[in-house]
């Protein structure tokens, strides 16, 4: 069995099972003609459970051809045009060749005697991102698994920065359209349930200032400690930037520590055309950004920013097998001396090796097209009878229904929505999302992908009134 250990013995043998691997997803992405099989759960369970991984194969191009059976075959393809689902995006090729290298090389982030080079790369881009944003001289942060672990450490450092005397006390502000891992982290850090005020948003889906304002000054007049306002800086049901200056200015004015969850627009940082979009984002003391979202970078590449490296101590621990002490003295940069997590992965690479071959601007000309197909494809849904769009969009989201012109039934008018997103899956012509929107069932578009063209959108749309429609005939010969 050591012959299946990757070391100097070993490398030939590295080189062929993984160029084999990559022939055969490079040969199923150049003839993938459609988003998904939409194969069903009922039929994939029986093939893996019909598995037995106490019977090993002992051959690579055996064991591909099992996983083209049971994965590669019905995975759902994001890097085709029809996927409009969620927040994820096709990948950036220097990105994967960064994955592939540091699967096999492994460093492991946590200790510079872990990843010597590699924890400098990622300190680097960390300061690079701290720069893009503005956060000053102080800044710093560390890489994370996502924007959900992103929220949760920035809530912890606000949580230990606020000055209150119970945790009952602490409040967190953030808007009614806001991620759920506001709330999530706020039970995770042992606050109480009416520790997350939910602030109103205006018609375009954005915090309303006035409200917050209000909410604010009510939590000082009730004795309670603001704890932090989470501003959104890119909501995931609608795209939606919250007012970042007037947030900021709040926050200060009540002293309260601001974090924007920009872990959809951070593509914003490298735009060449809407940067302004985001324009408050650098007066925050934390950020939350996802490469994985709107970087083109393969999952997972998030980071946590803040203001003032200082606040990262909370997250401090020491352990004398791993960062004792002394290593501060001796100037010795451990990442897990910022990190929720011990072992990390080189995340970080992915990026580097995508702004060595690409460019910053590279990435903001891919984020600025996908955002200018979202204006496109909002225009094609303002003009369509047939749909009723929610917000002009200020990312890459749109969301919408299909209002049919005979039926006034808003229940009926959920059930046909909802039919067709399930059909349109099940056929596999097209993934979309949906959501709600006042308590009523929504479709969403999350683009992405810079290949998706305006016909695409039509013709999903097309799809989508095809299905309800179909749903809706079906129903009346029921009926009757």
């Amino acid at each position: 069995m050591r012959s299946h250990l990757l070391n100097d013995t070993t490398a030939e043998q590295y080189r062929r099972s993984v160029t084999e691997g990559v022939e055969r997803v490079a040969a199923k992405l150049a003839t993938t003609d459609r988003p998904f099989t939409g194969v069903t759960v009922d039929a994939l369970s029986p093939r893996i459970d019909g598995i037995d991984l106490d019977e090993p194969l002992h051959d690579t191009a055996a064991v591909l051809d099992e996983l083209e059976d049971v994965y590669l075959r019905d995975a759902v393809y994001f890097h085709h045009p029809r996927y409009l689902a969620h927040l994820n995006c096709p990948v950036v090729i220097p990105a994967v060749l960064g994955e592939a290298v540091l699967s096999a090389v492994n460093s492991s982030l946590d200790t510079w005697d872990q990843s010597a080079g590699g924890t400098l790369i990622e300190r680097k881009l960390i300061d690079w991102t701290c720069a893009r944003i503005g956060l000053g001289p102080a800044a710093d942060g560390v890489f994370t698994s996502g924007g959900t672990q992103s929220n949760l450490q920035a809530l912890l450092l606000a949580r230990e920065e606020a000055k209150a005397e119970s945790l009952a006390d602490l409040r967190i502000f953030a808007s009614e359209v806001s991620h759920f891992s506001v709330r999530k982290s706020a039970k995770l850090l042992g606050l109480g349930p009416d520790a997350v005020v939910s602030v109103p948003v205006d018609r375009d889906k954005r915090m309303q200032t006035v409200a917050l304002a209000r909410e604010l000054e009510r939590c000082a007049q009730d004795g309670l400690a603001p704890m932090a306002v989470v501003a959104t800086g890119g909501t995931t049901d609608f795209g939606s930037i919250d007012p970042l200056p007037e947030i900021a200015g709040l926050c200060e004015q009540y002293g309260v520590w601001m974090h924007v969850d920009a872990a959809y627009g951070c593509g914003l940082l490298a735009s060449l055309k809407y940067r302004d979009r985001i324009t408050g984002i650098e007066r925050a003391d934390s950020v939350t950004v996802d490469y994985h979202k709107s970087f083109f970078q393969p999952v997972s590449s998030s980071a946590v920013l803040v203001r003032d490296a200082a606040t990262l101590r909370h997250a401090t621990y020491h352990a004398e097998y791993l960062n004792p002490r002394r290593m501060v003295q001796e100037r010795i940069p451990n990442q897990v001396d910022k990190s929720l997590q011990t072992t990390r992965r080189f995340d970080a690479l992915k990026l580097w090796m995508t702004l060595r071959v690409m460019g910053a601007d590279g990435i903001g000309e891919l984020f600025d097209e996908v955002c200018d197909l979202a204006a496109e494809g909002w225009k094609l849904l303002a003009a369509d009878p047939r749909f009723d769009v929610v917000v002009q969009p200020s990312l890459s989201t749109l969301v919408f229904r299909y209002i049919p012109a005979d039926v006034t039934d808003p229940a009926g008018i959920d059930r046909a929505n909802l039919y067709a997103r399930k059909a349109l899956f099940a056929s596999g012509d097209a993934v979309v999302a949906g959501t709600k929107v006042a308590g009523r069932h929504y479709l969403k578009f999350t683009l992405l992908n810079p290949e998706t063209t305006p016909a695409d959108i039509a013709a999903v749309l097309d799809l989508i009134a095809g299905h309800a429609e179909q749903y809706l005939g079906d129903s009346l010969d029921r009926a009757s």
